[in-house]
């Protein structure tokens, strides 16, 4: 990995992309609605005032992406750093700081969004720039992608650009968000790189009864029958699964780890012992075992419920909504025989929304120059290929054939979880491992990129 080589003052570049990272927290564009035509048209500004080349595309009114382009050679087919611009919803009042402030306080940016993920569009166009400025020589075209709707499911983002403006997105690489965050094993420090991600099967439960009035109970209350439903899907476990990629993440962090744990992690793979292990790991850390188990199965969690509408009247139907999670190689037909083994074939189940899991090859060239680029700028440390337990942009340009990875890279502090952090309340960013990440994903564009 060789550092970015032309002239470059990181401390005015890092100060730039600050001023840039921060405006973007102040516009709030949380999903739903989502108005990412507010965030759009401040890129827009900064991209006119540079003479760099964009569209913005809008599915439905605010609904916006924008899509900027450095022309390469062409001599390779483009890459793509992609960035989504909604952001998650707020308890404000659980918030030590505004949480659309964009503030600086304890060494940290503040903001929803800080690392989920408008510090990637931050990097990305600051990226942009530096090599608009340098006239830079591109073997392939440089794709800026800061889109829409990710939270929701990508249909108003980055679905709608793969099916009705595929030209302006193909490429063979992307890099997304959730990869490249320090993580801590011990004394040995990882990079997870996120190279698959689950798909979602996001549906409704109802169960039907008899209505009538609250004063006299009945044995087929709609409600009764609903929270029954939502009781087993909260206290069991669906089936195991075996995922590669899951396999080689733990045998990975299993390698650098004192004797025991070298012996002992390779069985978190393991039907028969896994679930011991997760009950010692979570005495020790309850979120970190949260998110190991959510890696060897599928999942499902009960969210939004709806009934009567008085106190007085046993409603004819009551429903839940239900977050489902499949890893990669399941169907959704698969996946919904294991829930109504669970809550039973009486209930009626609606798809509301659904996508399959994704895998993508480690054995490139990209995926090669970003572990070059960790070791480069944290000597000593790994990156690891990872799958993430949700789901990103990354499955909609997987239909365009594109590789990707989660790379939006970023240091972390020991003690600092970044896993807690998206979609957390007090979602933050440290000002130093953001100027780190800027650098790493500078180098690695350049490196990957130029000639």
């Amino acid at each position: 990995m060789r550092a970015v080589s032309f002239s470059t003052d990181w401390d005015a570049v890092t100060a730039e992309a600050l001023t840039h990272f921060k405006e973007l927290l102040r516009i709030d564009t949380t999903n739903p609605p989502g108005n990412e035509r507010a965030a759009a048209d401040y890129l827009a500004r900064v991209l006119d005032h540079e003479g760099i080349p964009y569209r913005i595309v809008e599915s439905e009114p605010t609904r916006a992406s924008l899509i900027a382009r450095l022309s390469g050679s062409g001599r390779k087919p483009p890459l793509l750093l992609n960035g989504h611009l909604d952001v998650v919803p707020v308890e404000r009042e659980h918030w030590r700081h505004d949480p659309f402030g964009g503030e600086e306080h304890d060494g940290c940016i503040w903001g929803r969004g800080a690392v989920d993920m408008k510090n990637m569009v931050a990097m990305s166009l600051m990226t942009l720039l530096m090599f608009k400025r340098a006239g830079l020589a591109l073997e392939r075209d440089l794709i800026f992608a800061a889109v829409a709707d990710e939270e929701a499911g990508s249909r108003h983002g980055a679905r709608f650009l793969v099916e009705k403006h595929p030209e302006l997105v193909r490429a063979e690489y992307v890099l997304n968000e959730i990869g490249a965050y320090t993580f801590y094993v011990g004394d040995a420090v990882y990079y997870p790189i996120q190279v698959a991600e689950k798909g979602i099967c996001w549906f409704e439960l109802t169960a039907h009864g008899t209505a009538g009035h609250g004063s006299m109970p009945r044995r087929d209350n709609a409600v009764v029958r609903i929270a029954r439903a939502i009781e087993a899907l909260g206290t069991v476990r669906l089936p195991f699964h075996s995922v590669p990629v899951v396999e080689t993440f733990v045998r990975s962090l299993a390698h650098r780890a004192p004797a025991f744990a070298q012996r002992a992690a390779p069985l978190l793979v393991q039907p028969a012992f896994a679930r011991l292990l997760l009950k010692l790991v979570r005495g020790q850390d309850p979120e970190q075992a949260i998110a190991l188990e959510a890696l060897l199965r599928n999942t499902a969690s009960p969210t939004v419920l709806k009934g009567g509408r008085k106190v007085n009247v046993i409603p004819s139907s009551a429903s839940v909504l239900v977050d489902g999670r499949m890893l990669p190689g399941q169907t959704v037909a698969a996946f919904l025989a294991e829930i109504q083994r669970v809550v039973g074939d009486d209930l009626k189940v609606t798809v509301l929304e659904q996508h399959e899991g994704q895998v993508f090859r480690t054995d490139t060239p990209l995926f090669e120059a970003i572990g070059r680029a960790i070791e480069t700028h944290h000597p000593g440390a790994v990156a690891v290929p990872f799958m993430i337990p949700g789901f990103t942009d990354s499955h909609a340009y997987a239909r365009l054939g594109a590789t990707c990875y989660g790379f939006s890279p970023v240091k972390m502090p020991k003690g600092m979880s970044f896993t807690s952090l998206y979609h957390g309340h007090d979602e933050r960013i440290p000002v130093e491992g953001f100027a780190w990440g800027l650098r790493v994903l500078a180098d690695l564009v350049h490196e990957f990129c130029c000639a």
